[in-house]
């Protein structure tokens, strides 16, 4: 038996993170583009943009930058802040984890 349960957490201004952000903003930083982790999750550019801005909106800080130049042209990375948003939220998750998991073995069912 197994409990399923999913987590996200808001400001006033929305959505800061959720898993599926979690998953966006790793690809971003695995590919260094935002369109490339768009495909990769067979999201619209649009949608995926949309997602990324509604967190930076909810945040204190931007959670990607772009980068201009260079020999491979430009591109988008992690802000620091983005990274650390993405630990703290996979270390919450995985506390909520264990703790349901407890509460499910506590359970005559």
């Amino acid at each position: 038996m197994k409990i399923k349960s999913k987590i996200w957490i808001e400001s006033e201004e929305g959505v800061l993170i959720s898993e599926g952000r979690v998953h966006l903003l790793k690809l971003i930083d695995e590919t260094g583009s935002l369109n490339k982790a768009a495909k990769a999750m067979n999201l619209s550019y649009q949608k995926a943009w949309k997602l990324v801005d509604e967190s930076n909106k909810a945040a204190s800080s931007p959670l990607i930058t772009t980068q201009i130049g260079g020999s491979k042209g430009g591109g988008t990375v992690l802000t620091p802040y983005g990274k650390s948003l993405i630990a703290s939220f996979e270390s919450i998750n995985r506390a909520c984890w264990e703790y349901l998991d407890e509460q499910l073995k506590k359970q005559n069912l």
